[in-house]
């Protein structure tokens, strides 16, 4: 999975450079953020502004990303949707569970 990290200010931006979150790549980012999560790294934020497409695998994955940032007092959030992954979080109305934001900046300035 081609992945870009940086940290900021103790949150750690996970830039996904993919065009799909599938079954295909989904693991990798689950188990990139599990470790993250082990290795104290607990306020993360994922940009998905390049994937144009998410599926059931892709947001198992986020949604284990979330879960294991809440255990350990961590923030998650999401950002740059596109317009066909947002519709996907409306229709499995995962917009409710996690925050959501434009931008990385807008995320970041959000605590």
């Amino acid at each position: 999975m081609n992945l870009h990290m940086e940290k900021n200010n103790g949150t750690v931006v996970l830039y996904i450079k993919e065009k799909r979150l599938d079954a295909h790549n989904s693991g990798e980012l689950k188990d990139r953020m599990l470790e993250l999560g082990e290795n104290g790294k607990i306020h993360l934020v994922v940009d998905l502004a390049e994937v144009r497409f998410i599926d059931s695998s892709g947001l198992g994955a986020l949604l284990s990303g979330h879960k294991n940032t809440s255990l350990r007092n961590g923030s998650f959030k999401l950002c740059g949707l596109q317009s066909q992954v947002q519709s996907m979080f409306e229709l499995t109305r995962l917009h409710r569970v996690f925050d959501i934001y434009p931008s990385v900046q807008e995320a970041l300035g959000s605590n």
